[in-house]
């Protein structure tokens, strides 16, 4: 018999049999000695019952009809929004796209950081990283085909709400054209807290139940409460539109083409640069709430580094508010200086901390990169290429923390989504991080293909929880 795997998703009161789930002739026993998988199998499935049977279940049969049937709505789409937008007179199209950019963007980068998430998830569930232990989450927690379902309808719903959008705004149906918006951001409210237990409602209270813990750091914090933070400040610009958006719905504003009425929901609304900073805000609080747990002195370092990100974003928002000669000789250098100090501090704290250097610069001084069995890559190339973009995509940050550099929406979308993509290869190493530091724990009880290969010499801050 195969040493047991002790995760809290294999753990249960009585054995049980699980034949047709598995498509089996052979009883299969789930108690804490035995598996319904090979070990192998169940490592490569996330360490649940649930992930498990994802892992060896048959290919969606539908697959080729459901191809073609996404491409034809794509085609259609994209047809009508040209046909639309070529119906509009043009001294209002270029300020009418925009209005329609403001309310679909953010959704459309928010599916698409899902769906990144997904195979964040198939990732590790492909290899010795034990996510779920490392998350805290119950046996109920989504597979990575839940997660790309909910993705593909998100981006389904939202191309259809923008292409009625412009199809009944050029057709002169503006009073239609204005509930589109209106209608999608309403349902996705009402889905993310509807309380049956229809659409995941424990992955959904889980999320809501985060989102709370982080913005009011009064408890202990936990693994996913820092990590949620962490990705929202990636995506800082994205929860701005989407204040602005609301914002439009709630004052009247839609479709009517007037992107910036000041002090309302404009350039000049103290709003938008405060909801720029709310993750790092909330990223800020959690690291004094860590060293008062903690006593930790690298806490307050790591508070240091999301405090570096207030002039940026401030002094951004200045130049709507003072003239411009003072803008150029005065806050424009200030607002440069402070983006280099904030780019260059986020860049050592990501190689150093989060994915831990030493840990890093062991493979690269390794004659035989697989020494370590638990990690994630065994290709220096990775590594290198992981720093390296890191450090570009951290400097090209600074164009979405500065609210004064929003207004090519393509610019922003790209910047945008190459930001998500540089936290997308983050969570990797991070994550992977964890598990290393898991895994030296002497009350934690891992397999031992699982336990790290270690050395003499001491990791960087292994005796440390640096989040």
């Amino acid at each position: 018999m195969s040493t047991p795997v002790n995760s809290p998703h294999l753990r249960h009161s009585s054995s049980r049999t699980a034949v047709s789930e598995l498509g089996s002739t052979e009883p299969v026993i789930l108690d804490e000695s035995f598996r319904a998988v090979p070990e192998a199998d169940l490592m490569k499935a996330g360490s649940s019952p649930k992930q498990a049977l994802s892992a060896v279940a048959s290919p969606d049969p539908l697959w080729r009809i459901k191809g073609p049937l996404f491409l034809l709505w794509g085609f259609i789409c994209l047809k009508i929004g040209m046909d639309s937008v070529v119906r509009i007179d043009a001294k209002l199209r270029y300020e009418f796209l925009h209005e329609a950019f403001l309310y679909y963007n953010p959704l459309f980068l928010m599916a698409m950081m899902i769906w990144l998430w997904g195979v964040n998830i198939w990732v590790f569930s492909q290899s010795s990283v034990n996510y779920s232990k490392i998350f805290d989450l119950d046996h109920n927690h989504l597979t990575q085909r839940e997660i790309w379902k909910c993705a593909t309808w998100m981006m389904i719903t939202v191309p259809t709400s923008m292409t009625a959008f412009l199809y009944f705004y050029s057709h002169g149906e503006s009073d239609l054209a204005k509930c589109q918006p209106v209608i999608l951001y309403s349902v996705l409210a009402l889905i993310l807290v509807f309380p049956y237990d229809v659409f995941y409602v424990s992955s959904r209270y889980f999320f809501i139940r985060t989102l709370w813990r982080l913005t009011f750091p009064l408890q202990p914090i936990t693994f996913a409460d820092f990590f949620l933070a962490d990705v929202l400040t990636s995506m800082s610009k994205v929860l701005s539109d989407l204040e602005r958006s609301v914002c439009r719905m709630v004052n009247g504003q839609v479709a009517i083409g007037a992107l910036d009425l000041d002090g309302v929901c404009g350039s000049r609304s103290f709003v938008i640069p405060c909801v720029l900073a709310f993750p790092y805000v909330c990223r800020f609080f959690q690291c004094l709430r860590q060293y008062k747990d903690t006593g930790e002195k690298s806490c307050l370092l790591n508070a240091l580094k999301y405090a570096t990100s207030f002039p940026v974003i401030f002094l951004s928002a200045l130049k709507y508010h003072v003239v411009p000669e003072m803008w150029t000789n005065v806050y424009r250098p200030l607002w440069l200086l402070s983006s280099v100090v904030n780019s260059c501090y986020s860049f050592y704290w990501d190689v150093t901390r989060d994915w831990d250097l030493s840990v890093f610069s062991r493979i690269f001084r390794s004659k035989n990169p697989h020494l370590r069995p638990n990690m994630l890559y065994g290709r220096r190339w990775v590594y290198y290429w992981a720093v390296g973009s890191n450090l570009v995509l951290r400097c090209s940050w600074t164009y979405k923390l500065s609210a004064h550099l929003r207004h090519n929406h393509l610019t922003v979308f790209t910047i945008t989504s190459l930001e998500m993509m540089r936290r997308f290869q983050w969570i990797f190493f991070r994550v992977e991080n964890e598990w290393n530091k898991m895994a030296l724990k002497p009350n934690l009880q891992i397999p031992i293909k699982e336990i790290p290969y270690l050395e003499n010499e001491k990791l960087l801050g292994s005796e440390q929880h640096n989040v």
